[in-house]
Parts: C-alpha cells; structure tokens; sequence
C-alpha cells in the first residue's frame, strides 16, 4: 500500500504526540506525589505543574490538529471544549466551541487548524468562536489584527500551496489538505478588526 506525503505527515503527528504524551503524564504523576509528601505543596512544584498541565493540553490539541482522522471518529463537544480550554488556559485568546453535538474527527481537525491560522493574526489576544450552521462551518474571529501576507490568506483555498511557509506557519499549508479530507472548501476574509473563516 502506498502512503501520500500528507497521509504520512499525519503519521508522523499521531506518532510524536503518541510518544510524548506518555512522560509527560508520568512526570504529572511524579509532581502529584511530591506534593503529597512531607514538604507539601511548593511554589517550585506547582510551577512545575503548570508547565506539564500546559504541555498535555496542548499534545492533546497537536494530536487533532496534526495526527490521523477518519470520518467514522466523532468528537463529543465536552471533549473539544476541554481541550480548548486546557489549550488557551492563560491566553489572551478566547476560545468558544458554539457547537452541541457530536463532531467528525475530521472537520473538528480542519477546525483546529484553522483556528491556529486566526490566531497568528491575533497576537494581542481576541475572541473565536466556531460554529456550525445551516450553510456550513463557520469560524469568527475578533481582534486587533496583525497584517498576514495576502498569499498566506490565499493557500488555505488550494493544496498548491504558491508561498514559502515556515514552522510557524505550517498550518497554512495543511488545512486545504485536511478541508479536502473533510469535503470542505475553505473560504477566508480578514480586515483590520477581525477574520471570518467559512467552511
């Protein structure tokens, strides 16, 4: 069986946050059991905490967003709400999941992804909020906006990806290939106050 480079590119995501969130959960463990001990709860140990809190949201996050999908996974809302919440504990992003049923792993990774482009141009922090609606997908985005390359705006459209994209950036690159996945167009607008990302 042969793989595409976007199917092994998920691999990969599926595998490294499979291979990370195992530590990670045990040195959870570890700083749960210090804090147990005779010295109690320290301010080292609860910085600790955080940090290792911080990093499982966001693996689980990557997870979705990056790994393998399949149309016959659903998300329930509770767990994407739980993950967002861990995700952008602390942030100066807002993040609301609008949505009451249970969704296909696919749609809820091109959701992800799309939400990381909105908040790239968001670095002073804003509102988002998903929503699914009679016409489709719907992301809203609003905020001071950080001016994006036009041709970033114009990949998420198309699989032939027409910039240089770096690391940062890579989301981009990969949500025409998940929207394609998911039977979904991407149809991006953005002014100075706000995005609006139809799918």
């Amino acid at each position: 069986m042969r793989h595409s480079p976007k199917d092994l590119a998920n691999l990969l995501g599926s595998r490294l946050c499979h291979d990370l969130i195992s530590p990670i959960g045990a040195v959870c463990n570890g700083v749960e059991l210090l804090g147990m001990g005779p010295t109690g709860a320290m301010p080292e140990l609860a910085l600790i905490s955080e940090s290792v809190e911080s990093a499982n949201y966001k693996i689980q996050f990557y997870r979705v967003a990056f790994g393998i999908s399949s149309n016959k996974q659903y998300v329930a809302p509770s767990e994407v709400r739980r993950v967002l919440a861990g995700m952008y504990k602390g942030s100066r992003l807002r993040v609301e999941w609008a949505v009451e049923t249970d969704s296909l792993r696919p749609i809820v990774k091109l959701a992800f992804l799309l939400l990381m482009c909105a908040e790239a141009a968001l670095p002073y922090g804003g509102t988002v909020r998903i929503s699914e609606t009679e016409d489709g997908w719907l992301l809203c985005a609003e905020g001071v906006t950080k001016q994006l390359d036009d041709g970033l705006w114009d990949t998420l459209r198309q699989t032939d990806i027409g910039v240089t994209l770096t690391p940062a950036q890579v989301h981009f690159g990969l949500a025409p290939f998940a929207a394609e996945d998911a039977g979904r167009t991407i149809d991006p607008s953005h002014d100075e106050t706000g995005i609006t990302i139809r799918f």
